[in-house]
């Protein structure tokens, strides 16, 4: 396999950065190796009776002047795009003769490069434990677990980019910059030869969300409360959450709440049946997406304006919130005119 070095990409004769070359392989030989290497029980997964995927790798690596192995182990492919391992991305950079220094610790990692060719100047980059709560990485478990290891990765792959981004070979990003589930290592961890990507989704427990009940509780009237209460909702807070931000409201000056019939006429009705309670909610529904219409709402507008009154969905809700929705739709209305 003729390797295909530095030098030869960037023009420069000087650099011997290559490895010892072998013997150029033809495309059967190529595809005989992989499938032969393919039955190895010690690849990584997405290897292990992948000769086509193996393949890959070779081809990448004789591009790269790279053994084999060294793309094996060291380029992941995300979604498409190749990717590298810090380690990987170091060794790049230090094999076309920049020097690379790297410092840091869990609130703070600083990457140096300075190129070969322009001694004189410094690229720098810092990242932080701050820029990292702003990217929403705090969320992760390898950022929780290992914040030290995960910072100089970011810094030394943002700084690789900014001083010689030639000596990548199109390898910009770490896995775990282009969303897979890394280890430790930063390496991105497979399962049934796949690899594990972070869709982005945190419990509720790892999203941080200002304390609405608090704010809340601090509001003069109801109508500040459902302000908050579309804060928490738009934050992703939880139903039983904003349950309990709308229970503030209710208690507050301006809340609307729903007549109450006259304790003897209480006394004196008659009990009243399953069927009858949801046939009066459904008609007060009704009525409730009417006025809403009236009011220039459509059915979803009005499902989320109620919810952002009374804390609960139209159509869980009870006669006397749907009643009480339709006073303050055409109250809205008659003030519009």
């Amino acid at each position: 396999m003729t390797v295909v070095t530095l030098a030869d990409h960037q023009h420069q004769p000087q650099q011997h950065l290559a490895a010892p070359a072998t013997p150029r392989m033809s495309v059967e030989s190529k595809l005989d190796y992989c499938k032969a290497f393919a039955a190895s029980g010690l690849l990584p997964r997405q290897f292990r009776g992948q000769p086509a995927n193996l393949l890959y790798a070779v081809e990448y690596a004789e591009s790269l002047g790279l053994h084999p192995m060294v793309a094996i182990t060291g380029v992941h492919v995300i979604e498409g795009k190749p990717s590298a391992s810090s380690a990987l991305i170091s060794a790049l950079v230090r094999r076309a003769g920049h020097r690379l220094r790297i410092k840091g610790d869990a609130t703070a990692a600083v990457a140096q490069i300075i190129r070969t060719d322009d001694p004189d100047w410094t690229f720098e980059v810092r990242f932080t434990i701050e820029d990292a709560r702003r990217a929403g990485l705090l969320g992760k478990d390898v950022w929780k677990k290992y914040p030290a290891a995960m910072l100089k990765a970011r810094a030394l792959s943002s700084v690789a980019r900014d001083a010689c981004e030639e000596a990548l070979f199109g390898i910009h990003y770490t896995p775990e910059e282009l969303g897979a589930i890394v280890d430790q290592e930063g390496n991105p961890i497979y399962v049934a030869g796949e690899i594990q990507q972070d869709t982005g989704e945190q419990t509720p427990q790892d999203v941080e969300r200002p304390d609405f009940l608090a704010l809340a509780q601090d509001c003069p009237d109801a109508d500040a409360v459902r302000a908050v209460w579309g804060q928490a909702k738009a934050a992703g807070a939880p139903a039983d959450y904003l349950a309990q931000v709308a229970a503030i409201g209710r208690n507050k000056p301006g809340a609307k709440v729903a007549e109450q019939p006259p304790v003897e006429d209480v006394v004196k009705a008659e009990p009243v049946s399953d069927a009858q309670i949801a046939a009066d909610a459904a008609a007060a529904r009704a009525q409730m997406y009417e006025a809403a219409q009236a009011a220039g709402l459509d059915v979803q507008e009005a499902d989320e304006a109620f919810e952002a009154a009374h804390g609960c969905p139209a159509v869980f809700a009870s006669a006397e919130q749907l009643r009480a929705q339709v006073a303050d739709l055409r109250e809205a209305v008659e003030g519009d005119q």
